[in-house]
């Protein structure tokens, strides 16, 4: 993997451990030479992963939608800065420019491109890996309604298990860099209904 997309909320008034956690997981990306793919934002846990990014040399890829582009939110320090007309058009690029997507804790925006972008594995518009860095167990309610929906029949293992989910994010990026796409799966979920 030579860039990943991180997915995460950008909010400021939020427990410490979460800013922190990002500042680890922008350092481990670029202490392992991977290119931070992001949503382009100076505040919360989006400019904890640049800035951590950035202190320990990476290149960081920021992707703002125009609307966001001031003073107040954009994070204007990074290597690149690319601006969108809309958030359908920044989704594409931050997509068409990584090799992995991994999300840390956010709220409504994060959920969505998470989703969005498990639901593209699932179908097979991509193969690429996915991970949840679980700060704080804050992804253990979500991992336990995939969980209820796989039970349900809603879901194949196969594509639950594409999921990657780690406290720390040099376990995380292991975990990824092991990651095998569920082609047989894929082609099950996709059969044609008589």
């Amino acid at each position: 993997m030579d860039s990943i997309c991180i997915y995460c909320g950008s909010s400021d008034d939020i427990h410490p451990d979460y800013k922190q956690a990002g500042r680890f997981m922008g350092r481990a990306l670029a202490e392992n030479g991977i290119r931070l793919i992001f949503g382009g934002g100076k505040t919360g846990i989006m400019g904890a992963v640049a800035d951590g990014a950035l202190e320990a040399g990476g290149e960081v890829i920021g992707v703002i939608v125009e609307s966001m582009n001031t003073p107040a939110l954009a994070h204007f320090g990074l290597t690149r800065l690319e601006v969108t007309p809309t958030i359908h058009e920044r989704k594409a690029r931050m997509y068409e420019l990584s090799d992995g997507y991994i999300a840390l804790p956010g709220g409504f925006g994060t959920f969505d491109e998470l989703f969005e972008t498990i639901t593209w594995g699932q179908i097979g518009i991509h193969e690429k890996p996915i991970g949840l860095l679980n700060t704080r167990g804050y992804f253990q309610p979500l991992m336990a309604a995939i969980d209820h929906a796989e039970k349900e029949g809603f879901i194949f293992p196969e594509h639950r298990r594409m999921i990657c989910m780690a406290e720390t994010p040099n376990d995380l990026l292991a975990c990824m860099k092991n990651h095998q796409h569920p082609k047989e799966a894929v082609k099950r979920w996709m059969r044609q209904q008589p």
